[in-house]
């Protein structure tokens, strides 16, 4: 899962939703550095990470991404994720997900002291493009592409690969995403 659903199952707890945002920046023995409501953020996203790796529906979906991909379409498809749950009118509707978004960048400013410095990079281009909010737009699926390919060490290929997939198989990956998505749910309802 990418950014919006970590914040999403943080049910508006503000620790937890510090927790799931910054722990792809948190390694080893710096999660013990934080408030505990917080770790208990960082040990949900990890959790869900691992769950969504796991679940037979995610792992079909980095199979329709793998051919032209390889292990990289597993990075591709949370974002993915994230654009069918901003799309998703049974979680969001376009002023509820606008709303969600402000609440969330807001929290995290709040906390900025405690995000990691690398995050704090990253949450001022996050906020600034409104990606949470765009990942209901294709093109902010495909400008997270580009940024991830930008980033990427060893895919070599343009952001153009990947989205052209994205659009081919869009009506499969969305059925993906609704077969995943409430077992997702109630798997973080037993974290919390």
């Amino acid at each position: 899962m990418n950014y919006l659903a970590h914040a999403y199952f943080s049910y508006q707890d503000p620790s937890v939703t510090v927790g799931q945002m910054i722990a792809d920046f948190v390694k080893g023995k710096q999660l013990y550095t934080y408030p505990a409501r917080i770790q208990q953020g960082i040990r949900m996203h990890r959790a869900l990470d691992e769950f969504t790796d796991k679940h037979p529906a995610t792992r079909r979906a980095k199979a329709i991404f793998q051919p032209e991909c390889g292990a990289y379409g597993g990075v591709f498809m949370d974002v993915v994720y994230d654009h069918y749950l901003a799309n998703d009118a049974s979680r969001f509707s376009s002023g509820t997900l606008e709303q969600f978004t402000g609440v969330v960048y807001a929290l995290l400013e709040e906390q900025h002291h405690l995000l990691p410095p690398v995050f704090q990079q990253v949450f001022t281009y996050m906020r600034t493009n409104n990606w949470l909010l765009h990942y209901r737009e294709r093109e902010g699926i495909f400008s997270s592409f580009s940024g991830i390919v930008r980033r990427a060490k060893y895919f070599k290929r343009p952001a153009t690969v990947p989205f052209a997939v994205f659009e081919e198989h869009y009506l499969t990956l969305g059925d993906c995403y609704r077969e995943f998505f409430p077992d997702a749910e109630a798997f973080m309802k037993n974290q919390f």
